[in-house]
């Protein structure tokens, strides 16, 4: 309702073209301007801050060229917005899930998290599949803990890799990688209709330095020469390019230009430490639905306005 509302008063559409770019009919179009007069969300001056935050993901939508942003709102003294995120994430991945579909999920805290919220349900014909290898056992949120965890919520089929997020050699790696059943799994990622990620950030307390991938130091050099965050256990610079660098050369994981193929990118962000990550992703065309903070949205509409 909010988003027919802000494309028809604010950019001007006519309902029918309203209708094409939501994808739902004119009669809903109608229905939901409708309401929205009656609500009073039309109107500026009495709207609530929840309008506020509407007006603020519609705003981004339009600055960033998003097809949709979801604000968690901070203001609300019963609101813990790092408890109600997940929720809402959940809430919006089923949302974006249709019969049939083939999902891409990555890995870490944010990921898991909504997991672990997600609501049962039924959707046999979805498959559920890993965007990158796996972690050691000792390592919380692993890939394949968040992979066989949301399929097993949604009663859908579950596709692991069974290879490690990261070699010991680029020879290895490359060798891994041409067998053929790694081969078909990567490749296949770019079949997919939805992918599920956060992005990491570089810090020295960061995934790829917890689970041993790099060392604090090779993190903190990395960071000198241009990395700017992390996407499904790669290294990408400050526009959202996969660096050139060993370290990726060791990963067995989706090319992301594979990822940027797959048509709804859902990105979760809850920590303000990855604003810098998440500007990086932004600019790499890493995402296409977004759901961050309301302080974090200001943040992004501050940084790509200036």
């Amino acid at each position: 309702m909010h988003k027919a509302a802000w494309l028809y008063y604010m950019h001007g559409l006519r309902q029918d073209e309203v209708a094409k770019q939501l994808d739902i009919s004119r009669a809903s179009v109608a229905l939901y301007l409708r309401r929205a007069r009656e609500s009073g969300i039309v109107n500026i001056t009495t709207s609530t801050s929840l309008f506020q935050h509407e007006t603020l993901a519609r705003e981004l939508e339009d600055l960033l060229g998003l097809k949709s942003v979801w604000i968690v709102p901070e203001d609300r003294q019963a609101l813990d917005p790092a408890s109600e995120m997940p929720v809402l994430a959940a809430t919006v991945f089923l949302d974006l899930i249709e019969k049939g579909d083939r999902v891409g999920v990555a890995w870490g805290r944010t990921v898991y998290h909504i997991a672990d919220v997600m609501p049962f349900a039924d959707l046999h014909g979805v498959t559920v599949v890993q965007l990158c290898g796996n972690l050691g056992a000792p390592y919380d949120y692993r890939p394949d803990q968040c992979t066989t965890e949301i399929a097993r919520r949604l009663n859908a089929e579950g596709i692991n890799i069974y290879a490690p997020l990261v070699l010991s050699s680029e020879r290895l790696a490359a060798e891994l990688r041409a067998e053929p059943v790694i081969q078909e799994q990567l490749a296949s990622i770019a079949d997919c209709q939805l992918a599920l990620y956060s992005v990491g950030g570089i810090e020295d307390d960061s995934h790829l330095v917890k689970c041993g991938a790099l060392s604090a130091a090779e993190m903190q050099e990395m960071g000198r020469l241009g990395a700017a965050g992390v996407i499904a256990g790669q290294l990408i610079d400050g526009d959202g390019q996969p660096m050139d660098c060993a370290h990726n050369r060791r990963c067995i994981s989706a090319d992301l230009s594979s990822i940027r193929a797959i048509p709804k990118r859902m990105m979760v962000v809850q920590e303000e430490s990855k604003f810098e990550p998440l500007v990086a992703a932004i600019r790499g065309g890493l995402a296409s639905h977004l759901i961050v903070t309301a302080s974090m949205g200001q943040r992004l509409m501050q940084r790509f306005q200036s």
